[in-house]
């Protein structure tokens, strides 16, 4: 991510930051930053506040789970505000709620399970088995991308829509993990085609 530059000095080292979801621009919660918040949150690309109530920092999702990736970062004309775009991964709220302002967040969409995928690599899950193809290593990842595309092939050439499409879903969750495995991201992917098609 690149560098940008944040007053902290205004409100006693902490300035306010908007997470938001990178798909839907659903505004999920708000919570505040101080500078060793942030330089975590750029670290380990999960989003972490400073508590005010706890006096420390808290990563969000820590007990939960419910993670919030970071897609992006961005700061105002000001620089004493953040932005932030993530893929959340579960509910948001504490409550149990999509968001903290009670609205619903829930599309699906391909950066929703790249958002689970990339928490399975961060944190390790006993019989999942998106766990056992990253401890399994690059080799057996790449094979299943493989298996799966000739598998693909093959019911193309058949008439059975439902096997076809399930294929298909076979093929795109395991090149999301190759591409996970491999440091990489959706995003990288499409801002190639992006760069492709303004040519």
């Amino acid at each position: 991510m690149p560098d940008i530059n944040i007053n902290f000095s205004k409100s006693d080292g902490l300035v306010p930051c908007i997470v938001q979801d990178v798909v839907t621009n659903r505004v999920l919660m708000l919570g505040f930053m101080n500078e060793e918040a942030y330089n975590k949150t750029i670290r380990e690309k999960k989003v972490t506040f400073f508590s005010r109530t706890k006096q420390r920092l808290w990563t969000k999702g820590e007990t939960s789970g419910n993670f919030l990736m970071v897609s992006e970062i961005m700061v105002d004309c000001d620089q004493d505000t953040l932005l932030i775009k993530a893929q959340p991964v579960g509910p948001v709220c504490h409550t149990g709620n999509d968001t903290c302002f009670n609205e619903k967040n829930n599309t699906w969409d391909l950066s929703s399970l790249e958002g689970i995928i990339k928490d399975r690599k961060i944190n390790p899950v006993k019989g999942s088995y998106t766990t056992s193809l990253f401890e399994s290593g690059i080799n057996k990842v790449a094979q299943k991308v493989g298996e799966e595309a000739v598998e693909l092939v093959i019911e193309a050439k058949d008439d059975n829509k439902e096997l076809f499409l399930n294929e298909a879903a076979d093929l795109m969750y395991h090149y999301l993990v190759l591409l996970t495995q491999k440091g990489h991201s959706l995003h990288d992917v499409l801002a190639i085609l992006k760069k492709r098609h303004n040519k």
